[in-house]
């Protein structure tokens, strides 16, 4: 499968070719579009796009310094709108977990299915107050630089890192990428995000997956996430052993099966 890297409207995508279905990547905090190409390669003939968030990669940052989950989704349909793209199988992994059950709860007609991976509960904190250990995470990477920020965080988001320095080294590439004022303003979103609030409002069909060696946001978050979704639109919480928080990367084949498993059977007409 074929991947090109592009830039127009004020977005920055990397798009994999094909013919089928179309799923819509949405990378998590600390990472970016590329992260999903083993994801996309185990999804061969499907047509995958994967994009960089505001103030990631070559997309333009919000014009707003405390942005929320709607406004990322405002942004979304801003996205699909310009590639002129309808409706979508949809996927948000961690903070992107967010930004999609956001759009879905705006547009449900947009998104045929909904994937959340990795989920990223929000800390529910009203806009303007930033809980101390976010405020944290923005004061070591001012102080750190985005290299060696990547450099002590990356590993975390691997199961035994020791044991897959390949992919250590994958993760931290991407996200030694950050920067400010993208990164501040997706950290600001994640402490008021709600995700369970915004789950239990949803008419889309909706699954979860989490690797089951996920410290950074632990399984008992996507199960949170699951539980509140309504019964009638409620897909499979999946528990992949072996992965880590970066399980798109570290368990491609896997998140590809629950995303096959589920479109084949949630697709709304």
């Amino acid at each position: 499968m074929s991947a090109q890297d592009h830039i127009a409207a004020g977005f920055g995508w990397r798009e994999h070719a094909g013919d089928g279905p179309v799923l819509v990547a949405l990378h998590g905090i600390g990472s970016e579009a590329r992260a999903f190409d083993p994801l996309a390669a185990a999804l061969p003939g499907w047509r995958v796009l994967a994009w960089e968030a505001p103030g990631y990669g070559p997309t333009e940052a919000l014009p707003i310094d405390w942005p929320t989950a709607p406004d990322y989704a405002v942004a979304l349909t801003a996205f699909l709108d310009a590639r002129g793209v309808e409706r979508v199988h949809l996927l948000g992994h961690s903070l992107g977990t967010l930004i999609g059950a956001a759009f879905a709860k705006a547009h449900p007609a947009r998104a045929l299915t909904l994937t959340l991976a990795s989920c990223a509960q929000g800390g529910g904190a009203a806009p303007g107050h930033l809980p101390e250990n976010q405020a944290a995470r923005l004061d070591d990477l001012r102080r750190l630089g985005a290299s060696e920020f990547a450099r002590t965080r990356a590993p975390r988001l691997v199961f035994q890192p020791e044991a897959n320095p390949d992919l250590v080294a994958k993760v931290t590439e991407g996200m030694a990428k950050i920067k400010l004022p993208g990164y501040a303003q997706a950290v600001r979103m994640l402490a008021s995000g709600n995700l369970s609030a915004d789950c239990a409002a949803l008419t889309v069909p909706t699954a979860v997956i989490v690797g089951a060696e996920d410290v950074v946001t632990p399984p008992a978050q996507s199960q949170a996430a699951h539980a509140a979704l309504p019964a009638a639109h409620r897909g499979a919480l999946t528990l992949i052993p072996g992965a880590g928080h970066a399980l798109h990367q570290q368990a491609p084949a896997a998140l590809a099966k629950a995303i096959l498993d589920h479109a084949a059977k949630g697709v709304t007409p």
